[in-house]
């Protein structure tokens, strides 16, 4: 066996892998934009833009790895945003846009996100399980 059929062999089975592993990823997605109505793939430069890396660790989001906010890892799973709403969309996509309003005494600024990008934002926090 010639090194060169090694490293097809090798190829062919890192592609096999990455396909593997982009199936339930690919249903998160689906799954979390018929939730939220927006695209998940718009989440992590939106969130770069409000700034949310600044004070969150977020899988997938440069530069994320604020350690002032909780991380964001897993939080399609818990029961609660911000220790206070039920985690649904409606009320993440709230939290997102007026944390203060929800909660006064939290942490978290309203940064000014967008109707239409909290759609977007939420849509990617939901594929985080």
């Amino acid at each position: 066996m010639t090194v060169r059929c090694v490293l097809r062999g090798c190829v062919a089975a890192s592609a096999l892998l990455l396909a593997a592993c982009e199936l339930p990823n690919a249903e998160a997605r689906r799954e979390a934009a018929a939730l939220t109505g927006g695209d998940p793939s718009y989440g992590p430069p939106l969130m770069r833009k409000y700034g949310c890396q600044a004070c969150h660790t977020i899988p997938g989001v440069a530069g994320a790895d604020g350690l002032v906010g909780p991380p964001l890892s897993g939080i399609a799973s818990r029961s609660y945003i911000g220790g206070v709403l039920p985690n649904t969309p409606e009320n993440m996509m709230k939290w997102i846009m007026n944390p203060k309003g929800v909660d006064s005494l939290t942490a978290m600024p309203n940064t000014g996100v967008t109707d239409s990008d909290v759609r977007h934002i939420a849509a990617y926090l939901y594929t985080l399980r």
